[in-house]
């Protein structure tokens, strides 16, 4: 008896487990997706290589300007932003190269939020800013994150891309190419 006994349950035992696997798939088939990972995209910057077109935009002194870029020149374009303390920092070494630039380098720095009372009495800046002239400029130029600073050819060709905050070792990259 007893080893009629182990034998029915020996049989018995992988059709309980196959019972229960079917009876169990509908419940796991019912119980809620998990949710979907989160996509991180990394922003997406201008690349040398790309063209960007010139640019009308309001200076911090109230007159409009136009940035173009002629022949025979470069012009290095700053994004920045009032409520950054990286672009804070960068101010007065973007200040320095001001003085340091090669004679056929423009600096034109651009301004993409507004800026508090009195900023530009605590952080003097030494070189041309400009108000952001809307979001067509920050697409057009692919600005995702600031600090940005550019390195733009003759006829918008962009050289050169740096982000964050940059040490004079590569400013000089940037300025002397």
């Amino acid at each position: 008896m007893k080893a009629s006994l182990n034998h029915t349950l020996c049989r018995s035992i992988p059709l309980l487990v196959a019972a229960t696997l079917l009876v169990g798939a509908p419940l796991a088939a019912q119980s809620p997706p998990s949710p979907a990972p989160v996509a991180t995209t990394e922003p997406v910057f201008l690349k040398p290589g790309e063209i960007v077109t010139p640019f009308d935009a309001e200076g911090i002194d109230g007159v409009r300007r136009h940035v173009d870029y002629p022949k025979g020149t470069v012009t290095v374009v700053f994004f920045l932003s009032a409520g950054c303390p990286h672009c804070h920092r960068m101010i007065p070494v973007w200040n320095k190269w001001v003085e340091l630039r090669p004679p056929n380098v423009a600096m034109v720095g651009v301004l993409v939020d507004r800026e508090p009372p009195g900023f530009f009495d605590k952080i003097p800046i030494a070189f041309p800013l400009l108000r952001s002239s809307g979001r067509e400029l920050m697409e057009q130029y692919k600005v995702s994150r600031v600090p940005l600073t550019l390195r733009i050819a003759t006829g918008g060709k962009v050289e050169d891309v740096g982000v964050g905050e940059l040490d004079d070792t590569r400013l000089l990259e940037i300025f002397k190419k």
